[in-house]
């Protein structure tokens, strides 16, 4: 029997504390494909949609993919966009029948009008599906993941790696679970355990610390025949809602009390080692003054500004970090991407090679994380911020930056840019003409991803906070929403 599934990608990462709404255009900005372009762009490279199609062409499923979404972190999604992008998906679950629903969802979506996006796009399917379609979800595991999410989707499993290289093995490993369940094979449920955190301590690493041996005993638990998949999400402070923080998920049958009491092993580990921060957040100062001595000897010194992190919704505009390098007359350096869309105008108004003064970054809310530097260098490099990755997490696929320039400011080499991403692929530097590999310093803003592509050549990594909005000192923030008693706010 040939299956009928209907998939989708609609993937948002929201930070409430961000006054920059995400809409419409904000997609369009990253990438809003429907249909056969979706698939012609996405299918074949590192993404859930890829591996869904692995699936179903082993599979011989009859699979019709309404559309592929994502607008880069940011602040609330408006109501306009999210109908936009989710009512073509439940019009063609109306339009005709179909075995089973395939999404990829970030699983921290907060619209302008309800802080569940992902709830919400659920409970639209299932108001014209009914339940007895399974409904199969994939999340990246900085999800903040709703009760309403596990009620209303059959299969829910989030991505196993952070830095998230395993995108499309997570669409297979959910694909394989749907098909499972429409054959009648199995009847799977998603168990969620959680605990009053913002988030986990080290922001759900994976590379280091007490998620290896988390994810080991998630793996081994998966050897149980009911058990189809575990899940460790983090969770993503910067969304101030009720449901905010990590969840340990179960895709199961059966034992839901076993499997609960072992979901709950994993929540309590975490919520044990709360206080055991692996990253060593430097100031601006310190970084630099490190920055200033570093001898290249084994590698560059990688210095990745954690607080203004664009891959997390900050506007990736802080100048705490650049400034101190400057201060600290560090030579031999890159620094990027420094969004501000009115200094890459007035540099493409200019030729290359030209002397320029201009004030640079700071503009979007400068309390957070510094105001504009005035600054005077040489242009080295404009056009086209369009780049190609290579490397694990974005091998072939497009980010955008926009109209982009290159100014040459005392030794540093500052990528200014237009539209915000954050660093996570040595392409992002190279394509405009800087080898990172080659540099004495790099200073990058992000917080983890980095590393899948700039650990490999780095003498040394470092990260400092420059007090941009997605910093490490909640105090700093107007929490509102979150549901009290929580750590690290209160005793509990």
């Amino acid at each position: 029997m040939a299956y009928s599934v209907l998939s989708a990608e609609i993937v948002h990462e929201t930070n409430t504390f961000s006054i920059v709404p995400t809409d419409l255009a904000a997609f369009r900005r990253h990438y809003l494909l429907t249909g056969a372009e979706a698939v012609s762009v996405r299918g074949d490279h590192n993404t859930e949609l890829a591996g869904f199609l692995d699936v179903a062409r082993a599979d011989g499923w009859a699979l019709t993919h309404v559309l592929s979404a994502a607008a880069g972190p940011g602040g609330r999604v408006t109501r306009a966009a999210f109908d936009e992008l989710v009512n073509p998906l439940v019009a063609a679950a109306r339009a005709a029948k179909h075995d089973g629903i395939l999404l990829a969802l970030h699983g921290a979506m907060v619209t302008d009008y309800c802080e569940d996006g992902e709830g919400e796009i659920l409970s639209r399917l299932r108001k014209v599906v009914g339940r007895d379609v399974p409904i199969a979800v994939t999340l990246d595991p900085h999800a903040n993941v709703t009760r309403a999410m596990c009620d209303l989707a059959d299969i829910v499993v989030s991505f196993n790696t952070y830095p998230h290289i395993d995108m499309r093995e997570t669409g297979r490993r959910v694909a394989d679970i749907l098909h499972r369940t429409m054959t009648g094979e199995i009847r799977p449920q998603t168990i969620r355990v959680a605990c009053p955190m913002l988030e986990e301590v080290n922001g759900g690493r994976t590379d280091t610390g007490p998620m290896i041996a988390r994810h080991a005993a998630a793996r081994a638990r998966e050897a149980d025949p009911d058990v189809f998949a575990v899940s460790i999400n983090g969770g993503f402070a910067s969304a101030d809602i009720a449901e905010v923080g990590p969840t340990v998920l179960v895709v199961g049958q059966g034992d839901q009390s076993g499997q609960t009491a072992f979901a709950q092993t994993i929540i309590d580990d975490i919520w044990a080692k709360r206080a055991e921060v692996q990253n060593d957040y430097m100031t601006p100062k310190d970084a630099a003054r490190m920055a200033a001595h570093w001898s290249m000897a084994d590698g560059p010194l990688i210095i990745a500004d954690y607080a203004d992190n664009p891959g997390a919704g900050a506007y990736g505009d802080s100048t705490a970090l650049l400034a101190a390098l400057l201060d600290a007359g560090v030579t031999g350096a890159c620094f990027g991407p420094m969004v501000d869309g009115p200094a890459t105008a007035i540099l493409h108004r200019h030729n290359v090679g030209d002397e320029v003064s201009l004030a640079v970054g700071g503009k979007t809310a400068p309390e957070f994380g510094g105001g504009p530097l005035s600054l005077t260098g040489q242009l080295v490099w404009k056009g086209d911020g369009r780049v190609v990755g290579d490397g694990p997490m974005l091998n072939g696929l497009v980010r955008d930056f926009g109209p982009t320039a290159i100014l040459h400011v005392g030794g540093i080499e500052l990528l200014i840019v237009t539209h915000a991403h954050q660093m996570l692929d040595l392409n992002q530097f190279r394509t405009f003409g800087i080898d990172p590999a080659h540099k004495r310093v790099v200073a990058l803003k992000s917080m983890q991803h980095f590393r899948a592509a700039f650990e490999p050549i780095a003498g040394q990594v470092i990260v400092c906070d420059s007090g941009a909005i997605c910093t490490t000192h909640y105090e700093r923030l107007s929490y509102k929403c979150v549901r009290r008693p929580i750590y690290p706010f209160d005793t509990l």
